[in-house]
């Protein structure tokens, strides 16, 4: 009898999210995963292309080749004591770095880049990678033998901002990085994030030369519409037409393919049939293109089918390097005169100007560009990313930031890809920039609305705290884009309104109180009044110090001398340091004669100073009040959140730790910091949980008994209150009977509350008087923590009146979200209400959006009621959800394009 035997052999596996697209520090993208057994040849081919001074740095001596012994040690790992990551382009592989454990918490560390890609960051993205697995393993620092010579390595280690340290022995310099996240390595990866995206965009906005492929003879085709636009525009380089059969496309020589360019290609718009683009993006990375704008349809707008192709589209690009936007766009702009890129569909593009513009929408695009136009707002750049599929407003927002010519930012969104880093980014570079947006309907992609768990008004509510001036639709955008662009900001909300009109001039006031803007008493002129009188108006008003910002309201019976008044009006308005908006005669833009030339702005470009038009004086009010509001938060000093006492986040990591292994029906081993997939949910009394925040939950004890209510009465002292246990009982009348302060009483209120399956509580009572108020938090999928808050009355409930922050909150935070809600005036001592103390409520809310920061296994935590009285916050009532992530936040961990 014979046997057969069969070897198996299982692969080891690793996380999902240990996979990434990275943008490198020139712009470019690569690839970053786990070695596998499949690598070898991969790996052979790379070690081939090495010099023989990186094989000495690495190995401290020569190496001409690998064996195979070597090789499949190498490319064999467990993913848990020994991991290398790998940076791939294209189908090659540029660069290794691994880790082998050394003992507890302890790792050496060792990478190599292909010299041809040495100096792109390639080696400081890997180390953020593999940094954050090995956290997740349990290691607490890298152990490095580096030659002295190796200065590269050297410099990449102390330079990442971990806690560095170094001893020379035997000849070589042994490093010990602490791979404990501090706020210096924290900054060090947002600025190379931040200069690495913004190089990405620049390289697509800055082309030196440009292919169009799919440039096609056909009158009113999209290759061909692209071309001429690009012509029409004196692109400043040369222009490639490709075109597989024909020799010349409007006049200009064609090419059958990107690879039979005989000069560099910087910059290719495809305007071919879906099914051929991957085809075509091939191509391309191998001519060394650095972009591609596809303005093609057929992906994800046509469906699943579709949506599979643009995903392709995404992932082929960013392997072999190269950024995409679109498909489905529209295309890219920019005016600036040593470029003067029209790469769109739309044959007018906005004069130069100071305002960056990204329309999600591919549709509403060319209708977006001739509303600035005819505006006569200028532009700075324009991208329309249609399905963005790769580059987004974040990756826009990375650029504008650093682009001098670009003093404005306007977005028109239709969803959101990473809403976390989206927020983080806008917070910062509002400080700066204004960031206007207009977001449609829609939740952030990849999510519904019900696994998103917040409401629609929690966008707005998470907008306000990133400083981003959130309008309602496209005619306000442009409204407050152009008094950003010329205008200065306001340092209050005090305005004058000068007016020839009593009726359009009561109608300003009314609407600057509707607003919450400050009106003084209308200056009205009266119909006969000339160029002289509204100067001198304009002027008394803007010299005073409790103005503003001043409206103007010229709209003469009969018309004429418009540019006498309109000079006059310039030149009251030119040293004031204060916004002045008009209502210029019905015009609505830059009118021609309150503009401003300058060396910014060529031709009828109007520059800063210009004075902005609209059609009525609600319009020009509506504006200036949402500059006001985002003057008013830009004002106050950004702050980092508080230092807090009494916190104990290793104690809470614990109880979670243990709650979620206690909660597991399959009993599996939870690892701290380690992802799989989302476990299922525990829902645990958060009291515990909540002390190592510093927070107090009252005692309450459940009874089963008239006997035992009075007995934990008791012990707990009077009065007390009897309540329904159940979290949820608060939001429904009559749960609970208050101020009970006998034996009696206590027996009296169980029996009016006992009833089948009710579970009922003692709680002793809190002083009064005081508000109830309810403060939770949720861990939302595309968001992250979330610190919610609003007033526990049933009205404020009903009404889902609430407002809303990310997490970790600062001072000013917390002060904003009490602020935030409709009854807030209750806290204040306002319709009745005695005032209460809102300080120990913010540091509540304070603590609350810590301990959600420290903990994402926390998915939801209720505190119903918090009841703030004259002196105290006090805490009636709290429940928590914990379940262990399926992976790391969006915007956290090493850097990633997502």
């Amino acid at each position: 009898m014979g046997c057969r035997f069969t070897l198996v052999v299982v692969e080891a596996q690793y996380p999902a999210h240990w996979e990434a697209d990275v943008v490198l520090a020139d712009g470019g993208t690569a690839h970053v995963r786990p070695i596998r057994p499949a690598d070898a040849d991969r790996l052979r081919s790379f070690y081939s292309r090495l010099s023989d001074e990186s094989i000495y740095f690495r190995f401290f001596g020569p190496r001409p080749r690998l064996s195979d012994r070597e090789v499949e040690r190498f490319t064999n790992v467990d993913y848990v004591n020994r991991v290398a990551l790998i940076a791939t382009l294209g189908t090659e592989m540029v660069a290794v770095i691994r880790y082998d454990r050394t003992g507890p918490g302890e790792a050496e560390v060792a990478f190599l880049v292909e010299d041809a890609h040495q100096g792109r960051g390639v080696a400081s993205v890997l180390l953020e990678h593999l940094a954050a697995t090995a956290r997740e393993r349990g290691i607490e620092r890298f152990v490095a033998d580096v030659l002295p010579a190796n200065m590269r390595m050297t410099g990449l280690l102390r330079q990442a901002g971990y806690t560095a340290q170094s001893q020379f022995e035997d000849g070589v310099v042994r490093m010990t990085l602490d791979l404990t996240p501090t706020d210096t390595s924290a900054e060090v990866t947002t600025a190379r994030e931040h200069r690495a995206e913004s190089r990405s965009i620049a390289r697509l906005l800055t082309p030196g030369s440009v292919a169009v492929i799919g440039a096609s003879r056909e009158p009113g085709g999209v290759g061909q519409t692209v071309l001429r636009n690009l012509l029409a525009a004196d692109f400043t380089g040369p222009v490639y037409p490709v075109h597989r059969e024909v020799r010349a496309v409007a006049g200009v020589r064609a090419y059958p393919s990107v690879g039979a360019i005989d000069g560099e290609v910087d910059l290719a718009v495809v305007a071919v049939p879906a099914e051929g683009v991957i085809d075509v993006v091939k191509e391309c990375a191998e001519k060394g293109v650095h972009g591609l704008v596809v303005v093609s349809s057929g992906f994800g707008e046509t469906g699943a089918r579709g949506r599979a192709r643009q995903d392709e589209l995404a992932r082929i690009a960013r392997s072999y390097g190269l950024r995409v936007v679109g498909p489905n766009c529209l295309g890219i702009a920019n005016t600036d005169p040593s470029v003067r890129l029209n790469a769109t569909l739309a044959a007018t593009v906005p004069g130069r100007g100071r305002v960056g513009f990204f329309s999600q929408s591919g549709a509403l695009g060319t209708a977006l560009l001739q509303r600035v136009a005819q505006r006569g707002m200028g532009i700075s750049t324009f991208v329309s990313a249609g399905n963005r599929a790769d580059v987004s407003g974040n990756d826009l927002l990375q650029y504008w930031e650093e682009d001098d010519s670009t003093e404005v930012i306007l977005l028109y969104l239709e969803s959101l890809g990473n809403p976390r880093k989206f927020t983080r980014l806008a917070r910062r570079i509002s400080r700066r920039k204004p960031v206007v947006v207009v977001k449609s309907g829609g939740t952030p992609s990849g999510h519904s609305a019900e696994e998103l768990g917040l409401p629609d008004s929690a966008v707005g509510s998470l907008f306000d705290q990133a400083g981003l001036i959130r309008v309602d639709d496209l005619i306000q955008l442009f409204d407050v884009g152009q008094l950003l662009a010329y205008q200065p900001l306001p340092a209050g909300p005090r305005v004058a309104l000068v007016t020839n009109s009593d009726a359009l001039g009561l109608l300003a006031a009314d609407a600057c109180v509707a607003a919450g803007l400050e009106p003084r008493p209308p200056v009205n002129l009266g119909p006969a009044a000339g160029p002289a009188e509204f100067g001198a108006a304009l002027a008394g008003e803007l010299a005073s110090p409790d103005v503003d910002a001043a409206v103007v309201i010229d709209m003469p019976p009969i018309p004429g001398r418009a540019e006498e008044v309109a000079a006059e009006l310039l030149r009251a308005a030119e040293d004031a340091g204060k916004p002045v908006l008009t209502t210029f005669r019905g015009h609505l833009g830059m009118h021609p004669a309150l503009r401003v030339s300058g060396a910014s702005g060529a031709g009828s470009t109007p520059a800063r100073g210009s004075i902005p038009s609209y059609a009525a004086p609600e319009e020009a009010v509506r504006a200036l009040a949402y500059v006001v509001r985002y003057a008013t938060w830009r004002a106050q000093p950004a702050a980092p959140p508080p230092e807090l006492d009494g916190i104990d986040t290793a104690r809470a990591k614990a109880l979670v730790h243990q709650a979620l292994s206690a909660g597991d029906p399959a009993g599996n081993e939870v690892v701290s910091g380690g992802f799989a997939e989302a476990g299922p949910p525990v829902e645990v009394d958060a009291a515990e949980l909540l002390s190592c925040y510093g927070l107090t939950v009252w005692p309450a004890e459940v009874v089963g008994s008239p006997e035992e209510a009075v007995a934990a009465a008791e012990r707990l002292g009077w009065p007390v209150v009897v309540k329904v246990a159940d979290p949820g009982a608060s939001r429904r009348a009559g749960t609970v009977r208050l101020g009970l302060t006998g034996p009696e009483m206590v027996r009296h209120a169980y029996a009016e509350l006992s009833g089948e399956r009710v579970e009922l509580a003692v709680q002793r009572m809190a002083p009064q008087p005081a508000v109830p108020t309810v403060v939770g938090m949720i861990e939302d999928p595309a968001f992250g923590p979330v610190v919610s808050f609003g007033l526990g009355e049933v009205t404020a409930r009903l009404l889902l009146d609430q407002g809303f922050r990310l997490a970790p909150l600062t001072g000013e935070d917390a002060s904003a979200l009490v602020r935030s809600v409709r009854a807030a005036p209750l806290l204040f001592g306002e319709y009745g209400y005695p005032p209460v103390a809102v300080d120990a409520l913010e540091e509540v809310l304070v603590r609350v959006g810590r301990l959600a920061h420290d903990l994402p296994e926390v998915s939801r935590l209720d505190l119903d009621q918090v009841l703030v009285g004259e002196s105290d916050a006090m805490i009636l009532g709290a429940r928590a959800t914990l379940r262990t992530p399926a992976g790391p936040r969006l915007d956290g961990g090493p850097r990633r394009l997502s």
